[in-house]
Formats: structure tokens, sequence, C-alpha cells
């Protein structure tokens, strides 16, 4: 395994780190998403991804209950809070200060720890004052219960604000979670550039496209039945936008490049999505044990250039850049 700083912070986390969106807690049973987990740390994986929504708060208890007994300081753990948990009730969701403290505790107690070292706003909040939620943010890093704070899917205009605020406020936002792939690059045009300036790394979701780029779906074929393009409560809607012809044609075109790598097509999106120096980590889920030790595979892989640009030359103009699509994708008011 290979690890890298978390943007500007003294924090090492493992550039690959085990998620568990649409997993723990729903789709796979409790002992097998147990292995899944003692698989990751098996192959050197130390940093562990969840957040409170996630299975309506049951995949922190099953991540919580896979850790248990093992080095609190050899672990990384990050949650996340925004949107609605618990019975969904008004104050249920968003990033009021209500809702951050509420929420902390909640994901503590469920993930069987003192403190998290990475707690992340999983959305921009419309309509909460920002000042409001980086003052709570500002007190759980005081009280212990955060080492670090960070965001997912904010904007780049979004970013600089609350970095700005946390200075003010004597802490730092070090870290952002984007969508991140081959097919969905949105954040290269200005994410990416605000993050370096800032000190914010990168930990990127769906490295492989909604399993899109493992050449699993076919053109003028059916979805395999069981996979996340036939779950409509697994993430059907997600994998959609990549579910054409084209974009399958064209990603079915990438397995000459990574069989000369002697990756598999999962390893080479990965390792693709690492090679950019603002990613601190690829985030990779699983629902079975082999599919962590193959993953990890794509650790420390140099891509050659040439090989990059074959990827380039063979997506063409299906690849997404358009970096407004971050607000865009985005919850423009908060959901009930």
């Amino acid at each position: 395994m290979e690890f890298r700083y978390l943007g500007s912070s003294g924090l090492k986390i493992s550039e690959i780190t085990y998620g568990n969106w649409l997993t723990h807690g729903s789709q796979v049973e409790n002992d097998i998403a147990t292995q899944c987990v003692h698989a990751a740390l098996d192959v050197g994986i130390t940093s562990f991804d969840t957040a409170d929504v996630y299975a309506n708060t049951k995949a922190e208890s099953v991540l919580g209950d896979a850790l248990k007994g093992h080095r609190r300081e050899s672990l990384e753990i990050f949650t996340k809070v925004y949107w609605p948990t618990g019975p969904r009730g008004h104050n249920d969701v968003g990033l009021s200060r209500k809702h951050i403290m509420e929420s902390i505790n909640g994901s503590l107690t469920r993930l069987q720890t003192d403190y998290v070292d990475l707690y992340q706003a999983h959305r921009f909040d419309t309509e909460t004052p920002l000042e409001e939620t980086m003052q709570a943010f500002a007190d759980i890093v005081r009280q212990g219960k955060a080492l670090y704070i960070g965001v997912s899917e904010w904007t780049a205009a979004q970013l600089r604000a609350g970095h700005a605020l946390s200075q003010e406020l004597g802490f730092s936002l070090i870290s952002s979670q984007p969508q991140y792939s081959m097919l969905w690059r949105v954040i290269e045009d200005e994410v990416v550039p605000t993050s370096r300036e800032l000190g914010v790394g990168q930990i990127v979701w769906s490295p492989v496209a909604q399993g899109v780029l493992t050449g699993k779906y076919k053109a003028g074929q059916a979805p395999p039945t069981g996979s996340r393009a036939t779950d409509l409560k697994g993430g059907a809607d997600m994998i959609s936008r990549f579910m054409n012809d084209d974009v399958l044609t064209r990603v079915q075109k990438l397995e000459p490049i990574a069989a000369d790598l002697n990756l598999s097509m999962a390893q080479l999106a990965v390792a693709w999505v690492l090679q950019n120096d603002n990613v601190s980590a690829a985030l990779v889920g699983a629902s079975r044990p082999e599919q962590v030790r193959e993953n990890v595979e794509a650790a420390g892989v140099k891509i050659p250039a040439e090989s990059m640009r074959q990827i380039d030359e063979v997506l063409g103009d299906v690849v997404e850049h358009d970096s407004a699509m971050t607000a865009a994708t985005a919850p423009q008011s908060r959901p009930a």
C-alpha cells in the first residue's frame, strides 16, 4: 500500500481508501461486509470512509463493528453529515449547528470511537449561513470529536469561502470528496486548481464510474442481473448517464490498454485517478473480499504518458468536463 498526505495537512491516508456507500447495511449481509473490511485491513488499507446517511445510519454501525478490536491509532476513519437521517424530521438534515452537533454524536456512537479523523460536509447547505456551519465544525475540532474537516461536492467558490472561514476560526479545511473518473472530469478546470492553491486534497469517489469502467456492461446487451444498473435502490439512477452504446463501446476499447499494463479494467480506472497529484485517495467499495484484493493492486501504479494519451483518444467526447456540473448536480435546497 502507498500512503499520501491529505492536502497540505500532516495526515497520511492510504491512497486506496475503503468506502461503504451502497454496500454495508443494504446490498450485502453484515458478515460479508465485515469480511470485506478485514480484507481491506489485510492488504494494508488503513483509511475507511462512510456517512450517516448510508443505509440510514446502518453503514456506520456495520463499519464500527467490523473495525472493533483493531488499534484505533492505526486507522483513519471518515464520515459525513448533511443528508436526512433518522425519522427525517425538519432538523434531521443540512448543516445547521443543531444537526451537525447531534449528528457527530450519533456517528461516534455507531462507529464506536471517541473521534473521527475526518468529518465532512456531505454537500453544501444553501439554507444555513456558512459562518454557522464552519463555527460548528470549529467547535467539534476543539472538542476533539473530529481531527480534521473536509467537504464533498463543493464548487471552487464554496471551497474558497469555507477555507477562508476555517482559517479565521483556527482550523483548516483539508479535503474535498468529489466524483472523479476517466468519464467524469468536472473537477479538473476549477476545483482542482483552487484546491492546490488552498492546500486541499481530493478523496475521489466512483473512480470506476459506478462500475462502467470495469467493462462488465456491453453495448447492445442488457445489464448483468444483480448489477448496479439494475438496482433501483442502489444507484441505477446515477449510472444511467453512462449507460449508452457510445460510452460502452469506447470503454471496451480500453481493454487492450489495460492488458498492455497488466492491469484489469478496474485497476486501470483506479490507477488513472491516482495519477492526478491533487488526489490523495481513491475510494473503492466492495461486495466481495476478492474485489478489495483486486482494487488494491492499483496502488503505486504509474501509467505511462503514452497510455494516458491513448485513454483520452479512445474516450474522446464522451468524457464530461463541464465544471458547472458540480453545482448543477447539487441540491438547490435542503431535501425534506
